[in-house]
């Protein structure tokens, strides 16, 4: 007679947090202004307040949007303010920075208001793998946040969790 099969993970007390669980749905986007600045390194008030006037800011609905300047040019921190001015009506989320930071940023604010009674004095395997976009930091975050909580904390997959913290 085969002997049964039995899968401990699933019988273990072993929380799995996974960060994809909380990845917000909606589209990312760059605006990147360097097209309009002169020569692309220069802002030039007039000109830039016409551009930011007359672009089409309902593109912009419902998405996450990082803004930034991919060219070496010294960018005054009211042209940013304007144009958060003009995305405010139709963005989720405005950051100045890469698609990166704007992960950054919605994990920061998802992690920050997360309730993680739920992991109270339980090990907690934080997943390590992921399909979407879920930056470094926000395993960081996830750790601050979830290791004064729990019993024990990990990283990985259940088969093979690298352990990091264990309360004495």
């Amino acid at each position: 007679m085969a002997e049964e099969i039995v899968n401990r993970v699933a019988q273990s007390k072993l929380q799995v947090f996974d960060l994809e669980d909380y990845y917000p749905v909606g589209e990312r986007t760059v605006l990147d202004i360097k097209d309009w600045l002169w020569e692309e390194l220069i802002l030039k008030e007039k000109e830039f307040r016409s551009l930011a006037d007359t672009h089409d800011w309902e593109q912009y609905k419902d998405a996450y949007v990082a803004l930034n300047c991919s060219t070496d040019a010294i960018v005054p921190g009211w042209a940013y303010m304007l144009l958060v001015s003009k995305l405010q009506p139709y963005a989720k989320q405005v950051v100045v920075g890469t698609l990166e930071d704007l992960e950054t940023s919605l994990y920061q604010s998802i992690l920050a208001n997360l309730d993680v009674s739920p992991f109270q004095d339980k090990p907690v395997i934080i997943k390590g793998c992921s399909h979407k976009p879920v930056p470094q930091n926000a395993y960081l975050q996830a750790m601050l946040k979830i290791q004064p909580v729990a019993k024990s904390v990990m990283y990985g997959e259940a088969c093979s969790a690298v352990p990091l913290y264990k309360k004495k």
